[in-house]
């Protein structure tokens, strides 16, 4: 094992996030228009086997989790294998920890296959349970897609199950407390995420947030919610929910920014490496593992990159600039 990941700012970074396509089936308005966006193409995605052996670079320096996003990363036909090659990487705490985060469509019918390919962890998006609601929302009418998966994770016995929805005022607001008694029913932790600046029209505003304890707010007015306590690296505040055993989070990356303890990296599905979800510039990885770049030499891009990274992501200051990658392009 080598020297640890640590920013100039004392962050350890444990945390790796790997998106393995900017491709998505559904067309979310707080996300991307409803044609699409251009996609990257398929000869500059990572192969299986780069993504393999990057996250053996990265465990080597000290990463032991990995979580899978997207675009929606059921969409890339290999994802139970990537599955399968990353949770064999051995890790200074053992076997790399592999989760995924998935917007359900797909999850059904391979829930049992990623399970066997040593997935760990769940985070599914469903931001309402009406469906012409979802149908305006997303541009498709799949949610009862969505619920087969969430129903089809709950079966699985991964835990924590974790349920996100991005609270949105005038399309969601209304429902967060239906929200959180089905997460409470599904034996999941649902956790409400501010809307953040990662649209791929730019037409995010401050002012029309839900903001955090604004959620709180709405979810005290039917639920006793107790605050747990210290959350070490993790994005959101958690509280149990009317004595427990249910708990909610809120990730308020606007309102309550928790730069200070990020310990997260991320590589988008054309092998660019990013130190924060805000980071206007990148590190292209693909480059260096199609140019012949040796182990180190990615050692030493990821490094550097890291080297590099803010205090903060800035949303709040006078010269924050909008990321150009939509978040489907970047990867959660």
């Amino acid at each position: 094992m080598t020297d640890l990941l640590v920013d100039r700012f004392g962050r350890t970074h444990r945390d790796l996030r790997i998106s393995l396509t900017d491709k998505c089936n559904l067309r979310c308005t707080y996300c991307m228009p409803a044609e699409g966006v251009p996609w990257i193409a398929k000869q500059n995605l990572l192969t299986t086997d780069e993504i393999e052996r990057v996250g053996r670079v990265f465990a080597d320096l000290g990463v032991v989790e990995a979580r899978l996003t997207g675009g929606e990363p059921l969409l890339r036909p290999d994802a139970v294998e990537v599955v399968r090659r990353l949770a064999a990487i051995e890790t200074e705490r053992g076997r790399l920890r592999v989760s995924m985060t998935t917007n359900a469509l797909g999850l059904a019918p391979v829930m049992d296959d990623l399970v066997d390919a040593g997935l760990e962890r769940l985070n599914i998006s469903i931001d309402t349970l009406d469906a012409d609601r979802f149908h305006r929302l997303t541009r498709r009418n799949r949610l009862d897609d969505v619920l087969a998966g969430i129903a089809a994770a709950q079966r699985s016995g991964l835990r924590p199950l974790k349920l996100n929805a991005v609270a949105m005022r005038g399309v969601n607001d209304d429902e967060f407390v239906d929200l959180l008694r089905f997460a409470r029913d599904h034996d999941a932790q649902l956790r409400f995420i501010e809307q953040m600046p990662l649209d791929a029209g730019h037409t995010w505003s401050r002012a029309e947030m839900v903001g955090g304890e604004e959620i709180l707010d709405r979810l005290s007015a039917a639920f006793t919610l107790e605050p747990i306590g210290e959350r070490g690296s993790d994005p959101a505040e958690l509280f149990v929910v009317d004595g427990g055993p249910t708990t909610v989070g809120v990730i308020a990356s606007v309102s309550a920014p928790f730069c200070g303890s990020c310990d997260r990296v991320r590589i988008t599905a054309d092998g660019q490496l990013r130190n924060c979800l805000f980071a206007r510039d990148e590190s292209d990885l693909l480059g260096l593992l199609r140019g012949g770049g040796s182990d180190g030499d990615l050692t030493a891009m990821i490094r550097r990159c890291i080297g590099e990274k803010r205090e903060g992501h800035g949303i709040d200051g006078p010269n924050f600039l909008q990321p150009d990658r939509p978040m489907s392009a970047i990867g959660g």
